[in-house]
């Protein structure tokens, strides 16, 4: 197995508890991996960090085996960047703004940027200052896939997309990952990081909590249970059962989440007289909000 990036004690303590701390992380060569967390999580600064943007506390870091601080340059030539707070070129053109960075790359061909703005549907001709939000947006991913990178770390990369373009651009990832490339993703949309994803990691407070794939990450097969009974439901003994949370009861209504067997829950409620049972797995986003809470939303 190659790695692409990897990490090791990995720390930028801004204090107060603001940062990255003791990160240690492969992301395997050729794999797309989701790196979500809450705002403040510390996500934006990990990919800084790997771009030499900001220089860590202490820890080091590589990317394609070269050491992220001794050879930056180096790793900006084979890595294409989406930041998550985009430059700001007022009185260039979109066309100008690309063709400035496909210099720095050395050139690109121009039918190449023409194809992308199509699938973007960008008017490249127009003003930066000119464009919204989403269309900006559009710009920077233009100048991520117009070459051929080995790595692309992307921050938050479809906000302000609307659906068809989010389309876009899953479609171009794939079309990287197919061709080799290595995809280091951040972002707020959950259900596009379990789209694409090959492996998750999830960050708390400046700390990596865990790593895995989408069924790793179910944290020993979590469902929400939905149960429809004839007679009353005793609360407090569901509450009792090991794994079972969120527990909502309206009527002859039951619904909870359960982490692992579901046997005794059913167990329990067999006195109030099952009707029904609808149950599912929960998603990435439901599994974060059950592991951290709502006031870590991401």
């Amino acid at each position: 197995m190659t790695v692409a990036v990897e990490t090791h004690d990995l720390t930028k303590d801004y204090g107060q508890g603001h940062g990255i701390f003791d990160l240690d992380l492969e992301v395997r060569a050729g794999e797309a991996f989701g790196f979500i967390g809450p705002n403040g999580a510390g996500k934006t600064t990990t990919l800084r960090l790997l771009m030499d943007l900001v220089r860590p506390t202490r820890g080091t870091a590589s990317i394609l085996g070269m050491d992220t601080q001794r050879d930056s340059v180096a790793i900006h030539r084979v890595t294409a960047y989406v930041p998550g707070e985009l430059p700001e070129y007022p009185n260039h053109t979109g066309e100008r703004i690309l063709d400035l960075f496909a210099h720095l790359r050395g050139g690109v061909d121009p039918a190449r940027i023409t194809a992308l703005a199509r699938r973007f549907d960008l008017d490249i001709h127009r003003r930066y200052r000119e464009y919204s939000h989403g269309n900006k947006q559009k710009v920077w991913l233009i100048a991520a896939f117009m070459f051929d990178a080995r790595l692309y770390i992307m921050d938050e990369p479809t906000n302000g997309l609307d659906p068809l373009m989010q389309q876009a651009f899953r479609e171009l990832l794939t079309e990287a990952k197919n061709r080799g490339a290595t995809v280091f993703l951040s972002s707020h949309v959950l259900p596009e990081v379990q789209e694409i994803c090959d492996r998750i990691a999830v960050i708390h407070q400046g700390h990596l909590r865990q790593v895995g794939t989408m069924s790793e990450l179910r944290l020993s097969n979590i469902h929400h249970v939905e149960v429809r009974v004839t007679r009353p439901i005793d609360a407090q003994s569901l509450q009792r059962i090991a794994g079972v949370s969120a527990v909502d009861i309206s009527d002859h209504r039951m619904q909870c989440d359960v982490a692992g067997n579901v046997g005794p829950l059913l167990e329990a409620l067999q006195p109030a007289g099952i009707v029904t049972i609808e149950s599912a797995e929960m998603n990435l986003e439901q599994i974060f909000l059950n592991e951290y809470g709502t006031d870590a939303q991401p």
